[in-house]
């Protein structure tokens, strides 16, 4: 899992445990993520299946893209797609993938990058892996994360932003066995690099067989820690979880996640993919790729794409 490490994580800044009077987050729920198949044909996990929309605010969806080790010719990707109302955080951990918008914006992002394309008032956009590494086959894993637009925000102009593996500020827990890195929102004081207009935290963490991270949550976000590889236990009731399954933790100031002592030889340490946003409080009306407050608005996202109103497929 080549997203950016460090070798020495006693020279990173260390994540001081909780305060007097912090509350830890109890883990309210834990869910399986059923398998499926995205775009083209390439496999995914949809993490947030089984969780009510409510609790996931301001989330939409989220899918694990892969792990999948391609051969020669079988690398996919999705073709052009609309999209309205929301922001698509593409997180890619192994491999490439390359994107390219009705906008102007795209390029590509390997190996810890992240693109964060805003949608907005409408956008056609395509992600494709390289044509070399469709030749070559290769390693494909990322996260592809939806996150809904206040009504205010909804019809913004679109947006992209290109997040490099270097900017997103890195920290290590208090005993130095987790990497924490941060791609936007705010840890113990220190900023990621993404830019959102909804309020939120989206972290990646890596803990060694046996440590413990105890990782301060801003009070008013909701929380939620999806597995991307290794085993380990959330909460200070220490609930199992392993790859693939998603804990949703309720209110407090700070929540724990441990790697289990063993680990698999394939998944030596536990991944994990943390988030939380100050809940919107909208109605939300979801139909495909369009994510709005009202039915009448997604009828009418829909008539706009047909006629051509969210731009065109450049050449």
């Amino acid at each position: 899992m080549p997203a950016i490490t460090v070798d020495d994580l006693t020279v990173l800044q260390r994540i001081t445990g909780p305060g007097l009077g912090d509350q830890p987050r109890p883990v309210r729920q834990v869910t399986t993520a059923p398998q499926g198949y995205e775009g083209e044909g390439f496999p995914v996990r949809r993490a947030f299946a089984g969780i009510d929309m409510a609790d996931l605010d301001p989330f939409v969806h989220m899918d694990q893209m892969g792990e999948v080790e391609y051969a020669p010719g079988e690398p996919k990707g999705t073709p052009w797609h609309p999209h309205r109302g929301f922001e698509t955080v593409t997180y890619m951990i192994d491999g490439v993938m390359d994107h390219q918008d009705s906008h102007g914006g795209g390029g590509s992002i390997t190996n810890g990058d992240t693109q964060w394309m805003t949608a907005g008032s409408g956008i056609l956009h395509i992600e494709t892996p390289p044509e070399w590494l469709v030749q070559k086959g290769g390693l494909f894993h990322g996260i592809q994360l939806w996150v809904n637009l206040p009504r205010d925000a909804k019809m913004n102009q679109p947006k992209y932003q290109d997040i490099h593996r270097g900017e997103v500020a890195l920290l290590t827990s208090d005993d130095a066995g987790a990497l924490v890195r941060v791609i936007a929102g705010d840890v113990a004081g220190h900023a990621g690099p993404g830019s959102t207009y909804t309020p939120m935290t989206l972290v990646h963490a890596t803990l060694e067989p046996g440590a413990r991270l105890e990782l301060p949550w801003q009070a008013d976000y909701n929380a939620i820690a999806y597995v991307l590889s290794g085993r380990g236990s959330v909460g200070l009731d220490k609930q199992p979880v392993r790859m693939g399954q998603t804990a949703l933790f309720g209110a407090g100031d700070y929540l724990t996640l441990e790697a289990d002592e063993s680990q698999e030889s394939r998944a030596p340490r536990l991944d994990v993919l943390v988030l939380g946003g100050r809940p919107i409080r909208e109605p939300v009306a979801w139909a495909g790729p369009f994510v709005m407050n009202t039915k009448a608005e997604v009828m009418e996202a829909y008539t706009d794409f047909q006629k051509g109103r969210f731009g065109h497929i450049p050449a």
